[in-house]
């Protein structure tokens, strides 16, 4: 049955629980009822050779595993058919401990696997039937040894927002913004483990599941809606697909840069904070999407990628919490909100390592320092009561750079304003207008000589005549949080003076290298939906800093 007729037969408001709810996916405690199963494996990423481990929890008697690379053309690289099923009992709190599910299969044959990301399918099939039951699960391979060691190539290395994938995987029941954890068991968890499955909607999803940019402008008087939440709980998908995960934003931007000729490797953020010379054998390194949590040690490595000489192109937005990873990297932990009263760093030190946003002053490292732009001085556009009826789009200020060549753009055109890319997470920074033209505002923490391109307007909070106390999905919390890192205080005035914002592109050079952000979250839906001028401007990037 679907959550919408659940809902419905037991009397519940199906569009608040969608919205507000906490309907993640969890395991039953026993193995009867229909055939059922899922997988994860033993790490986010490997290299090529490393044995991928396995494992599987199904109440089936048998089921087969395939493993292919997905890109512009998917390619089989492993199956295995008539595999024993075993149940495994689930602890409660698996998102933060674990699910602690033995080895079901190893794959060893992995040297001549190219990199990229590669989907690993469980299915359990019954005679005429087909398949009962599946699960999918993504891996990253990375590059191999003599990729990375022959000198200066003309790959495009994309660093997957893996870090941004476990604080939305809601799979358990908690991620980093709900859960069952605190003394009244409905707490976000701090501490999250990434052996335990995605998320439905993670790994793959139907070409139909809704954005949460609003291409549609509401009515009059209209309240907010969320079509992505409510699509994903009528269909049950995760609330967060949107949000996270290799569906939404790298596979697509994998797949459109291999079609126009790219020659892609992919990492994950992991692989980066273990290893900061991953990065050395590119001229140019990218991100893409929703790319919102870092450690300090993957700041580190882009630092020092971009002085030595590297160029950076974020496509990305929402650039705004530090975290650490424990236990060998299989713990992400990010205290957010709470991290001042919570996390252990605060009275233990180094208090430069707590995790919460940047911009706090005990970390001391503001985001703009590294990309330029940062989430508090950005945040929502184009979606719920953040400008639903906004431009969707990048005002466009400085057309002469050279990222706009061969675009035809004028001052003051939109930039993907059809396609949808401007939202529904942005990075901005202060800024002030003199004679027509956006410049860093006095005061703001930016690397020096950098050019605002482009920008938007955005905001930390819904508000609005046609906001309902209770009924919308943001309320003050980030609002208040913001205006406290900000200015030191979460009152009214301090509201009022930090929740508009805006989402930006810019670009400046350091060291010897160079970065190009365009601060959204969803500029890869400018690729996806073929707009000829998102196109244009991402390969223009690309290509200048390939050849460089």
């Amino acid at each position: 049955m679907s959550g919408q007729s659940q809902a419905q037969s037991s009397g519940v408001d199906w569009r608040r629980e969608a919205v507000q709810g906490n309907y993640a996916e969890r395991p039953p405690s026993d193995p009867g009822g229909p055939i059922r199963i899922w997988l994860y494996s033993d790490r986010i990423s490997y290299g090529p050779g490393d044995p991928i481990r396995i494992s599987v929890n199904t109440n089936a008697q048998r089921y087969s595993l395939e493993i292919y690379r997905d890109g512009a053309h998917r390619q089989l690289v492993f199956r295995r058919d008539g595999i024993p099923g075993t149940w495994s009992a689930t602890d409660v709190n698996c998102s933060e401990l674990g699910c602690d599910w033995p080895v079901s299969a190893i794959v060893s044959d992995t040297e001549s696997w190219r990199s990229g990301g590669f989907v690993i399918k469980a299915f359990a099939t019954s005679g005429s039937d087909g398949v009962v039951a599946e699960s999918e699960h993504v891996v990253i391979i990375g590059p191999d040894r003599q990729t990375r060691t022959t000198g200066i190539n003309d790959r495009l290395l994309l660093i997957a927002a893996t870090a941004t994938w476990t604080a939305y995987n809601d799979w358990g029941g908690s991620n980093h913004y709900q859960g069952l954890s605190g003394p009244k068991g409905n707490d976000f968890s701090p501490r999250l483990s990434i052996r335990r499955p995605y998320a439905r909607g993670f790994v793959s999803i139907p070409d139909e599941a809704p954005r949460a940019v609003l291409l549609d402008q509401p009515g009059i008087l209209e309240e907010p809606e969320y079509p992505h939440m409510e699509w994903a709980y009528r269909n049950g998908y995760s609330k967060k697909y949107v949000s996270a995960g290799w569906a939404s934003f790298e596979r697509r931007f994998v797949i459109w840069a291999e079609k126009e000729g790219y020659q892609v490797d992919v990492i994950s953020q992991t692989d980066l904070h273990n290893d900061p010379t991953i990065l050395f054998g590119y001229r140019c390194v990218a991100t893409i999407g929703h790319d919102e949590y870092w450690s300090w040690e993957m700041r580190d490595a882009i630092d020092a990628y971009v002085e030595g000489g590297g160029c950076i192109a974020r496509f990305a937005g929402n650039f705004m919490w530090q975290i650490r990873l424990e236990d060998g990297g299989s713990t992400q932990v990010c205290y957010k909100y709470t991290a001042r009263d919570r996390d252990p760093l605060m009275t233990t030190g180094p208090r430069h390592l707590v995790t919460e946003s940047w911009e706090a002053g005990e970390i001391g490292r503001p985001g703009a320092s590294t990309f330029g732009l940062n989430a508090t001085q950005g945040m929502y556009a184009s979606w719920s009561g953040c400008s639903p009826r906004g431009a969707k789009g990048f005002p466009l200020y400085r057309p002469d750079h050279w990222a706009f060549a061969q675009t035809g753009l004028y001052y003051g055109d939109i930039i993907g304003g059809q396609s949808g890319v401007f939202g529904y997470e942005v990075d901005g920074l202060g800024y002030e207008i003199r004679g027509g033209l956006p410049f860093v505002a006095p005061g703001m923490v930016a690397p020096a000589g950098m050019e605002i391109l482009a920008l938007g307007l955005s905001s930390t909070m819904e508000e609005g005549d046609s906001i309902k106390t209770g009924q919308t999905f943001l309320g003050r919390e980030d609002a208040e949080y913001v205006a406290m890192v900000l200015t030191g205080s979460a009152d009214e005035a301090s509201i009022e003076k930090t929740k508009r914002g805006c989402g930006a592109i810019v670009h400046f050079e350091r060291g010897k290298g160079q970065v190009f952000h365009a601060g959204s979250s969803d500029w890869i839906m400018g690729l996806v939906r073929d707009d000829q001028i998102v196109a244009q401007i991402t390969k223009n990037v690309l290509d200048r800093f390939l050849a460089l």
